[in-house]
């Protein structure tokens, strides 16, 4: 089965697997203290050598630079693990016999029905509510 996984991550895009890799190291805290000890030896050497200009748009550009790169990280990673999420949702419903499914399409579906989806949950919520109370027909005010 193991093997079936790197299978499996081997077909995903390189970018892909470049970016996940990404994320996966920026992750750890280990690189979080590594970054902020950079940062002090940096504004500390800044500070002996008077703030020369040069190292001060170095330190500027490669604080841009790290930023956008770990945007377009987060964004892709993000946008994977929940479409990733939302599939197995999917299957989930699909699976369930009593289960409602068209939810299956609700992320294409236009504002109104998504609001009216919305609606209707909050419904069933209050009447699960009502229910477990043994109140149905009273709102808990808040």
């Amino acid at each position: 089965m193991q093997e079936e996984s790197s299978e499996q991550v081997d077909q995903r895009h390189p970018g892909s697997r470049v970016l996940h890799t990404l994320d996966r190291w920026a992750a750890r805290p280990s690189l979080a203290l590594g970054a902020v000890s950079a940062v002090v030896a940096w504004v500390l050497i800044s500070a002996v050598f008077g703030f020369p200009a040069r190292l001060e748009t170095v330190f500027m550009t490669l604080a841009a630079a790290t930023t956008l790169i770990m945007v377009f990280v987060l964004q892709h990673t993000q946008a994977r693990a929940q479409a990733a999420t939302q599939r197995k949702l999917d299957e989930i419903l699909r699976a369930s016999p009593g289960a409602d499914n068209s939810l299956v399409t609700l992320e294409e579906a236009p504002d109104n029905e998504l609001k009216a989806a919305t609606a209707a949950s909050r419904d069933v919520r209050r009447d699960a509510r009502g229910d477990a109370r043994g109140d149905a027909g009273h709102e808990p005010q808040l």
